[in-house]
């Protein structure tokens, strides 16, 4: 099919990242595995940084959450200095894929240093570069908005194979701004980008996030990709490449 942004008065684009921009596979087959791998050796080294404290705040905030909940998380530790420690939380949290704003953010640092080393390079479908041109020679405003971190998107999109794609992309949102299943999280997205709500597209993989953007009287299409998880039994128009756009 094809999806005439003119037509429908888009003037702005916001993407998902996983499952849209990038493959399913890169994420839980090369970033993932990454991340835990490198967990340990980055507690150890990264304890008196900054950005550290940060997720560390996160996480233990997170670790209070989940005990007044009685999930039952392994311990945190008793004492400063001893935040190493709360790997075995950390790894809780990955084992349950949580869509949690510490080990986001925390995950992002350790994909920064990869990246940094050379170690990892960013993987987006070949259509996407060529659609970010020229959505942004029609003068549509482009933002990602993904449960990964700010961080983790601009290195994803920052060290592609075809280039650094940062350029092409005027915001990166992540769930600071809200839970992508709430509608709030779009209306903010769309006031943020100083765009009318009906004016923005929000493309993703995933069912209920568009069911929220939808209720937030955002355009959505379901973008579906080689790997994505199957969503039955909806409505929605859906592309596979944005070449249909």
């Amino acid at each position: 099919m094809s999806f005439g942004l003119r037509a429908h008065g888009v003037q702005a684009i916001v993407l998902d990242v996983e499952g849209t921009t990038t493959p399913i596979a890169f994420v839980y087959d090369v970033l993932f595995p990454f991340a835990r791998a490198h967990l340990h050796e980055y507690l150890e080294t990264h304890l008196d940084r900054a950005d550290f404290d940060e997720s560390l705040r996160l996480l233990r905030d997170e670790w209070s959450d989940d005990v007044a909940r009685g999930e039952k998380p392994p311990p945190w530790p008793a004492a400063r200095g001893g935040e190493g420690a709360a790997a075995p939380y950390v790894e809780w949290l990955m084992d349950r894929d949580r869509k949690s704003r510490g080990l986001k953010l925390l995950q992002g640092r350790i994909w920064e240093d990869g990246y940094r080393a050379g170690l990892l390079k960013g993987e987006v479908f070949s259509d996407v570069p060529p659609a970010l041109a020229r959505w942004r020679e029609a003068h549509i405003d482009i933002a990602i908005y993904s449960s990964g971190s700010e961080l983790s998107q601009r290195l994803i999109f920052g060290a592609t194979p075809h280039g650094d794609l940062t350029p092409f992309i005027s915001r990166f949102f992540d769930t600071s701004v809200g839970a992508k299943s709430s509608p709030e999280s779009y209306r903010t997205i769309a006031a943020d980008l100083g765009c009318p709500a009906d004016g923005m597209l929000f493309v993703s993989d995933v069912t209920t996030e568009l069911d929220a953007a939808r209720s937030a009287r955002c355009q959505v299409l379901l973008c579906v990709r080689p790997g994505n998880r199957p969503q039955p039994g909806h409505s929605y128009t859906a592309i596979s490449s944005f070449e249909e756009m």
